[in-house]
């Protein structure tokens, strides 16, 4: 399944001689641009598997590569090198190299999900996306994105309490991203929710904040959806070659995603 898209090609692999001459024909500049060749050495047979092996990618193999994911992608539209069919090509190929240079716009993935209405293969390319987010940050080669930081704090009181806080969490969110509290348009919505929001509204609110909803006899389910996370760490590691974690806590670090 090979892919011929000049969109692809990197700029560093396109040169071009501004002084040439071939057999008595000036061929300088834009004649004579071509790319430059080179070899991936570090080809891994067990990619397409070790992204399969997380939630989100199960359905990778059956990929035909007709594109139309890209077609759809929201944001392929501003972004060209947001290509979910060139990384799926890649990581079916084994390309680990190749998957890695682009591991800065991988997770920009909004989650709009119109490439897997598009897709007629079901292969759903939003969740792999999301998978092969997860495996950049397992395989360590990137820092955890915000939408993960995000996750894991709507997680982590999810499995607490059985209920979130919204203002616990984006002020969580927040700090972890090292991001300031007074932002403009957070100053605008919190403005707005309280001339417009009944006073009995903004009194529950405010209680929450001190005491945080709980979801009535929850212990039994918390320990069960502490179990499963630890058993799907333990299973994903697995599957990618890594070591454990040093400490039941790293275990727990839970994200969310539609396919699990």
């Amino acid at each position: 399944m090979p892919i011929h898209e000049k969109s692809l090609i990197r700029p560093e692999n396109i040169k071009t001689k501004e002084n040439l001459i071939v057999e008595g024909i000036d061929v300088s500049g834009h004649w004579s641009t071509f790319i430059e060749s080179r070899a991936v050495t570090d080809y891994n047979e067990e990619l397409q598997e070790e992204i399969g092996a997380l939630p989100g990618g199960e359905f990778i193999h059956r990929c035909w590569q007709c594109g139309s994911c890209t077609n759809a992608c929201t944001v392929h539209a501003i972004e060209p090198r947001f290509n979910p069919r060139y990384w799926i090509y890649l990581i079916r190929m084994g390309y680990e190299s190749e998957l890695v240079r682009d591991k800065d716009i991988i997770w920009q993935c909004v989650s709009c999900n119109k490439c897997t209405y598009a897709c007629p293969r079901d292969v759903v390319p939003e969740g792999v996306m999301k998978a092969t987010a997860h495996w950049l940050e397992l395989k360590g080669y990137t820092e955890k994105s915000p939408s993960t930081i995000f996750d894991e704090e709507f997680s982590r009181q999810i499995i607490a309490r059985g209920k979130i806080e919204d203002t616990e969490v984006l002020h969580k969110f927040l700090h972890k991203t090292k991001q300031p509290l007074m932002q403009d348009w957070l100053v605008t919505i919190g403005r707005n929710i309280a001339m417009r929001l009944p006073v009995k509204w903004g009194l529950k609110m405010m209680w929450a904040q001190v005491f945080k909803p709980k979801t009535k006899d929850w212990a039994k389910s918390r320990k069960a959806i502490e179990d499963y996370i630890i058993e799907q760490d333990a299973h994903h590691r697995h599957a990618l070659k890594l070591d454990a974690p040093k400490s039941k806590a790293t275990a727990h670090q839970p994200k969310l995603h539609a396919a699990e």
